[in-house]
């Protein structure tokens, strides 16, 4: 049952920030107006192993489903240490 709760609350959160923005996909400045990190921080992100990027060109992107999945899975990760 709580896993069901977390698919809605991902897909609700990924569907507003998705008509927030107008968009599918997030780029590097998307991420740091939404988070209020800094350009080096994001960068070093996206450039990360576990951080969900696609890349398209030399740009690298995320979709807005795979970026709130994975904020939400390390918000749990942090409330659970």
């Amino acid at each position: 049952m709580q896993e069901l709760k977390i698919e809605q609350l991902i897909s609700a959160e990924a569907k507003r920030l998705s008509d927030k923005y107008g968009k599918d996909y997030f780029d590097c400045a998307d991420i740091v107006k939404i988070t209020g990190l800094g350009r080096d921080n994001v960068r070093q992100l996206l450039r990360s192993k576990t951080f969900p990027t696609t890349k398209v060109g030399k740009r690298q992107v995320v979709s807005v489903l795979n970026f709130v999945t994975w904020m939400t899975i390390k918000n749990q990760e942090v409330a659970n240490e």
